[in-house]
């Protein structure tokens, strides 16, 4: 275990590195989800499998799906796409693919392997950890789940496009009182 437990870290490693020094963010976001794959399987490897399933699934699912709805949002339009389209050669998927090729192998060993290699105090029922959430946690996890979801909503905010009946014909309308920045009829 301890062969793939170094492996996972130098993914972890390189992925995250590739994350951060991309230039595209649809690229980062590629190796942010491979980079949060060698994590979870590096907690595995630890003996926490309830907290490499949370990883997968809160991180590497939830968490990187709002980060695409976020580029989404701030799509650049049709100059974007063309530019991506230039960008998007298979040299491209080279780098992930490779990286999660390694993660598949590992998990592929660890599953056919034996468990009793398992290193750590001992496994983390899914009760355990709600029980130590929902209860002296509490406060803290309510805290973050505001937190990300200020966060949404100021991405809408900050994505959001202003359409022709938001405006006056000079810009975006400015005040909400009844009959201030209504379009003037000619």
């Amino acid at each position: 275990m301890n062969i793939v437990f170094y492996i996972s870290s130098a993914v972890a490693v390189v992925a995250t590195a590739a994350a951060i020094s991309g230039l595209n963010a649809v690229h980062s976001l590629l190796y942010l989800i491979v980079s949060l794959l060698a994590v979870a399987l590096i907690f595995f490897t630890l003996g926490a499998p309830v907290v490499a399933a949370l990883e997968v699934i809160i991180y590497a699912g939830a968490i990187i799906v709002l980060f695409l709805f976020v580029v989404m949002i701030l799509n650049l339009g049709s100059q974007a796409v063309e530019q991506e389209r230039r960008w998007l050669t298979a040299k491209t998927w080279v780098g992930p693919a490779v990286l999660a090729t390694i993660l598949v192998g590992e998990v592929i060993w660890v599953i056919t392997g034996n468990y009793s290699q398992l290193s750590g105090a001992g496994a983390v029922q899914p009760s355990d950890l709600g029980a130590v959430l929902f209860g002296p946690y509490l406060l803290g996890v309510e805290l973050a789940s505001l937190i990300l979801l200020s966060g949404l909503v100021g991405a809408y905010h900050l994505g959001r496009r202003i359409g022709p009946e938001e405006t006056d014909g000079q810009g975006p309308i400015e005040s909400s009182s009844p009959g201030e920045g209504e379009a003037k009829t000619p």
